[in-house]
């Protein structure tokens, strides 16, 4: 599979990378605060049959972040002008954690109707009561790694066994998204997204703990075309503990969605 790796000047001091591959029709693929690496397989699969397009958010991985992006809707609204810019249409767009927000702010700012579709997976953005967002910036890797795994002992990273360099941009990697994600929730965002008329899929891990599947079900009903689909045995990262099953769901909503069309 070929793989080309380009930049888009957004604005005199906005740069967007992005890697994308395949053919088809356009999927925009946005991680969370992770970084790139952990949508890669999403990106990998859907190339096969779809026109993957991969961006690293500004900020993330020693990218350029302008002082003025400083929130969500900021990057929503880039993404949305590189959309436009790039005359890309009929858009499926597939957020996780973070990237799920962002996803989600684009959709409901999204006037042109580029965008046809929306998955988002273990996604921020929301609040429910009795349901708090898990403060991640407060954990030690020990306990990120409790409260994000479902099989935290096998996925747990030593932090003594992790090299400098990768160390030092997953710790500027947390400061950008400390920067414009810090209270991990928009509360307007729930009402807005009764805007938001395309089929929508939450996919969600039975033992996220970061954002329990309360969220799943909240973020599903809040959409008019929504719908939630439970992934066993999964945290909040579904695509990387349960790969098949993952993509085994996204590859039944992207064949509704075709039929559909």
């Amino acid at each position: 599979m070929n793989k080309l790796t380009r930049t888009a000047v957004l604005d005199k001091d906005l740069e967007i990378t992005f890697t994308e591959a395949g053919a088809g029709r356009p999927v925009l693929i946005l991680h969370g605060g992770g970084g790139p690496f952990t949508v890669a397989g999403i990106a990998d699969h859907l190339a096969e049959t779809m026109h993957t397009i991969t961006p690293t958010h500004p900020g993330w991985n020693g990218t350029l972040r302008p002082a003025w992006l400083s929130g969500i809707d900021d990057l929503a609204l880039a993404y949305l002008q590189f959309l436009e810019d790039n005359d890309l249409h009929d858009v499926l767009v597939i957020g996780s954690s973070m990237g799920g927000w962002v996803g989600s702010e684009m959709a409901v700012r999204d006037g042109a109707g580029l965008i046809t579709g929306l998955i988002v997976i273990d996604a921020v953005g929301i609040n429910v009561d009795d349901h708090p967002i898990r403060d991640f910036f407060a954990l030690d890797a020990r306990g990120a790694a409790k409260y994000a795994w479902h099989d935290s002992d096998r996925l747990y990273t030593d932090p003594a066994t992790v090299p400098a360099d990768q160390a030092a941009r997953t710790k500027a990697n947390m400061a950008t998204m400390r920067a414009i994600a810090a209270s991990m929730h928009d509360p307007k965002l729930m009402r807005r997204l009764a805007r938001v008329r395309i089929p929508t899929l939450a996919i969600w891990g039975d033992s996220d703990g970061i954002v329990t599947p309360a969220y799943g079900a909240a973020y599903a009903g809040a959409f008019p075309n929504g719908r939630l689909e439970i992934i066993k045995d999964s945290g909040h990262l579904p695509q990387i503990e349960q790969p098949a099953t993952t993509f085994a769901v996204i590859d039944e909503y992207v064949s509704q969605l075709a039929g559909r069309r």
